[in-house]
């Protein structure tokens, strides 16, 4: 018989521990939906255009991402 009860409250514990996860990451998906997330740094963004090199005749740009190899 406690072999019985220790199971179900550890089920029930388990149970418990689902349910708030699953409540914080609603929380956390709805606060991401109201953030107005700002315009992305100009070093980072694509040239306007179609993002290949200018008629001009000159090399392209190259763009800084922040990856060093």
């Amino acid at each position: 018989m406690e072999t019985v009860i220790t199971l179900a409250a550890g089920a029930l514990l388990i149970a418990l521990g689902m349910l708030l996860i699953h409540r914080l990451n609603a929380q956390h998906d709805a606060r991401i939906a109201a953030y107005h997330f700002s315009d992305p740094f100009p070093a980072i963004s694509r040239p306007p255009g179609d993002g290949h090199h200018s008629s001009t005749g000159q090399a392209p740009s190259r763009r800084v991402t922040g990856y060093r190899p």
